[in-house]
């Protein structure tokens, strides 16, 4: 507020001062002007000319007596001097003199404006001898026939200005009222603003980032509130993010010490079992393979945790290229002929002749391997039904079963690491509930998209997209 109040009431005295000196000076040329006209009338009233050669005669008393006597009434006195520098006429005692270098200047038609406490004017007056003058020449013929010297004293511009100077005054002050009041007026609307941000403030490092600074305008205080509320969208979305993080990594401890307990238990009974000769010998070959097998799943999760994280954090490298593949996917179906026979299940494979992709090979492979072999795992007596087919911007593929199906909270959950669809029969599959997050996380890096359509008792069909090379977002992840 004191800011605001010094630079207006600043500002209002400069201007107050550039108008009065404004004042002063258009009140003198003012005057002169109106001295200059008092003087042209004077000679037009007096002037007398011979009627026959139109020859200059003089000037005519009663006629300038006359107009000294109005312009005596108004405080302007007059005399008039003849080509010699004789005064032909004076009013009120008024006897100016006029120098050698004024004359010869009005004798060059140039009119003299003068404002200054004179001592040439020898007349004393109550108004003091400061004056303004202005002295102009007349010619008749191209000859110089008078002289008319007319003044009034500065007093009476002074009082003018004095008049000016107390109403400015005035309206200084209304002016400084008015401002102190603008002022409180306008600090109090910006300190508020600035009280909202400073306790908006407060609360975000108190941990409170729900803090949202009202906009209204568009000036600097307004762009300040903006990006605070950004930053503390920031720092709830981090703040969120690390909740999220903090989640999944109790939900990863969990989830791997269930899924390590079994396998673990399992191979700890049977050293056990070896330790204490409680294994018959001709079992032991049946306890050892058990053992392989759940070290082998042991192995399976840990990589497949590696790979997930591998993946979900940009630390894989991918090399994309245009590559066939039909050939990729029948290489699959010999590979997990020996699987679906297990569970009688049929795969069928409907693909073009070549059918062009543009994927990272390995990783294609992955992702329709988890896809084909997650189906074999939940049918049973069914048929896995392959397909893939070239669209207008890229490739799509179809992986559709007859096997379990799943419900639609199922379905909002697959792509959660360790989520499995049947606990109980994957556990006897040795699934570790990573497979389709795997696809998940791969799919996204080639800027593709999966879909899961499934029915209970049913089926489920996955629907996987690859873009074209000019369709496909510039890959992210790198080897770190």
């Amino acid at each position: 507020m004191l800011s605001f109040t010094i630079a207006i009431t600043a500002l209002m005295i400069v201007l107050a001062s550039a108008f009065i000196h404004a004042t002063n000076r258009t009140l003198y040329q003012n005057t002169w002007q109106q001295l200059q006209n008092y003087s042209d009338s004077l000679v037009e009233d007096a002037i007398r000319y011979d009627v026959n050669d139109h020859s200059f005669e003089g000037f005519a008393n009663e006629s300038l007596a006359a107009n000294a006597a109005l312009l005596s009434d108004q405080k302007i006195h007059f005399a008039i001097f003849d080509m010699s520098k004789k005064q032909i006429f004076i009013n009120s005692g008024y006897t100016p003199s006029i120098s050698k270098g004024e004359w010869q200047r009005l004798k060059k038609g140039k009119t003299i404006y003068l404002k200054t406490a004179n001592p040439r004017i020898k007349a004393n007056s109550k108004n003091g001898t400061g004056m303004t003058e202005v002295l102009r020449p007349y010619f008749y013929h191209h000859k110089l026939i008078a002289v008319v010297s007319i003044g009034t004293f500065l007093s009476v511009i002074q009082e003018n200005l004095h008049q000016t100077k107390i109403n400015l005054l005035l309206s200084l002050i209304i002016g400084c009222v008015v401002t102190i009041i603008l002022s409180y007026f306008l600090a109090h609307a910006i300190t508020s603003r600035i009280e909202r941000l400073r306790k908006a403030t407060k609360q975000v490092t108190k941990g409170n980032y729900d803090v949202h600074v009202p906009v209204r305008s568009n000036d600097e205080i307004d762009d300040l509130s903006r990006s605070f509320n950004q930053m503390t969208v920031s720092l709830r979305e981090s703040e969120k993010e690390i909740r999220r993080q903090e989640e999944r990594r109790r939900q990863f401890m969990a989830d791997a010490a269930h899924e390590m307990r079994t396998p673990l238990t399992t191979i700890n009974g049977i050293l056990e079992g070896l330790q204490y000769d409680a294994i018959p010998e001709e079992d032991k070959q049946h306890s050892i393979e058990l053992m392989r097998n759940d070290t082998q799943r042991l192995i399976r999760l840990v990589n497949d945790n590696l790979d997930y994280e591998k993946i979900r954090t940009n630390q894989i490298s991918m090399e994309r290229k245009v590559f066939d593949a039909s050939a990729a996917l029948h290489n699959l179906i010999d590979q997990l002929q020996k699987k679906a026979h297990e569970q009688n299940d049929q795969l069928k494979l409907t693909v073009p002749q070549a059918l062009r992709v543009y994927a990272d090979y390995d990783r294609f492979v992955q992702i329709m391997f988890n896809l084909i072999q997650n189906a074999i795992q939940f049918t049973s007596h069914g048929t896995i039904h392959i397909s893939g087919r070239h669209l207008e911007k890229g490739s799509q593929f179809v992986v559709t079963d007859d096997g379990l199906g799943m419900t639609k909270d199922q379905v909002a959950n697959i792509w959660d690491r360790f989520y499995k669809a049947d606990p109980s029969r994957s556990t006897t599959k040795g699934e570790s509930g990573l497979g389709l997050a795997i696809v998940h996380q791969l799919v996204q890096l080639h800027g593709g998209s999966i879909k899961v359509k499934s029915t209970l008792h049913e089926g489920t069909t996955f629907t996987v997209y690859f873009p074209d090379r000019e369709y496909a977002p510039h890959l992210k992840a790198q080897n770190k």
